[in-house]
């Protein structure tokens, strides 16, 4: 499928729909698709664990390329959290990464925040940035307390 059908097909009207089918794409390894929900801006980031600063299209599509070659990548987001505007959205997410490795299936987690911006095309990731977790409880929280 062209790329310009991902963009009409798989990426609806809000970020969680682009988030969606960005994952979808990393468990697919489906590297068009992955693309299409990244904005076309000269200053789009991602970072992978442990890796450098990407910028630009052209970088970042070719280290996912890389983490592609191996096929799929069987990368889950849960708990989600959300900040969101009428213009911008940010979601911090636990990735659950199931491996298959010669002592058998084995799971990782990493910490990844996911920038979206609007833009005249729809929903579009402008910023991935991960880090490793180190399990499932990767995550403290403390009750708010009111400021005022």
């Amino acid at each position: 499928m062209p790329k310009s059908r991902y963009r009409a097909a798989a990426l609806g009207g809000t970020a969680d729909e682009v988030e969606a089918a960005f994952y979808e794409a990393l468990q697919q390894g489906n590297l068009d698709q992955l693309m299409a929900c990244w904005a076309d801006e000269d200053d789009i980031v991602c970072v992978h664990p442990g890796g450098p600063r990407l910028v630009g299209a052209a970088a970042i599509r070719a280290a996912f390329e890389s983490l592609l070659t191996g096929g799929r990548l069987a990368v889950t987001p849960e708990r989600v959290r959300r900040i969101e505007t009428l213009g911008a959205a940010v979601h911090n997410v636990l990735e659950r990464i199931d491996l298959h490795t010669d002592e058998g299936p084995q799971r990782a987690w990493v910490v990844a925040t996911n920038v979206y911006l609007k833009t005249a095309q729809g929903w579009r990731m402008v910023a991935h940035h991960a880090s490793p977790g180190r399990s499932e409880k990767a995550e403290v929280t403390v009750p708010g307390q009111l400021l005022h």
